[in-house]
């Protein structure tokens, strides 16, 4: 992309928000992504978190994209948008429904470059969430700011239609699974349920699929594999943009050193997701 650094800038501005974890969101999330709910007092699955403690802005801080245009993190700079593009979270121990939980959110870093489309700005998002006065769940989201100018062609239609093996698993992709969570995750982003919007304005072809959804389903098969683990990290990287009709195909493989390898692809078997998820000593 041609690169060069222009700036970095550290910033000490966090939001704290606090509230008893109740079991509807959960059970929400259930039904939507079609996995039993968590036993009582067995804790939030990894990446489950997302899902609560959300910030809730007014109508009248949002942008023409849906996004907010203040808060924790405020965007660079008008008309710039926004790319979600990884993370990484540490789930230290069980995140308890019923119980009380503080999340912080704060800059962590940000770097301005200039790329061969205008300036970018890579923005580093932490989230440190405590229950019972330690932390639980310690996160770090990639998020990416571009230039207002129209998305690429994206990945070429294929006809071959690659079928799941082995222990994957195909999730159908449609308006209403992008909006309910949406609605979910409270995320007022357009490119996820307003399909003009997504086509005429940033230049995509069709609804865009969450990354995080993609995130959170390469999770989950992890998560059925080693169900009992209990302290985990997971790595991810959003590599390619997902259109709804492009089809969701999620899998978790054995890695190195007990690691988990997750992966999203599409129908034609083209990866737009990866990650390593990483049993840790418990707490």
């Amino acid at each position: 992309m041609n690169e060069q650094t222009v700036a970095g800038r550290e910033t000490a501005e966090h939001v704290v928000r606090t509230e008893v974890l109740t079991g509807g969101p959960a059970h929400a999330l259930a039904g939507l992504i079609e996995v039993p709910e968590p036993a009582p007092g067995s804790g939030l699955p990894p990446l489950w978190h997302w899902v609560y403690l959300l910030d809730r802005p007014p109508r009248s801080a949002q942008g023409p994209d849906g996004h907010p245009v203040t808060g924790v993190p405020r965007p660079p700079g008008p008309g710039r948008r926004r790319m979600w593009a990884g993370g990484r979270v540490r789930r230290l121990d069980r995140l308890l429904v019923g119980e009380e939980a503080t999340r912080r959110t704060f800059v962590r870093r940000s770097v301005d470059k200039q790329g061969s489309t205008g300036p970018l700005t890579f923005v580093t998002v932490a989230h440190e969430i405590s229950q019972g006065g330690r932390v639980v769940v310690d996160e770090e989201q990639d998020l990416v700011y571009r230039a207002a100018t129209a998305a690429g062609p994206g990945a070429p239609e294929s006809a071959e239609v690659v079928p799941p093996e082995g222990e994957e698993r195909r999730i159908v992709v449609d308006p209403v699974l992008l909006f309910r969570y949406s609605a979910l995750t409270y995320n007022g982003h357009r490119i996820h349920y307003d399909r003009d919007y997504a086509r005429d304005v940033e230049g995509y072809a069709g609804l865009v699929v969450h990354g995080p959804l993609q995130a959170l389903l390469m999770a989950e098969a992890a998560r059925a594999r080693r169900p009992e683990v209990t302290a985990v990290e997971f790595d991810y990287r959003l590599v390619s943009p997902l259109i709804d009709h492009q089809g969701l195909v999620v899998s978790a493989v054995a890695g190195e050193d007990g690691a988990l390898v997750t992966r999203a692809r599409d129908d034609s078997g083209r990866t737009t997701a990866t990650g390593i998820w990483r049993p840790l000593a418990s707490a």
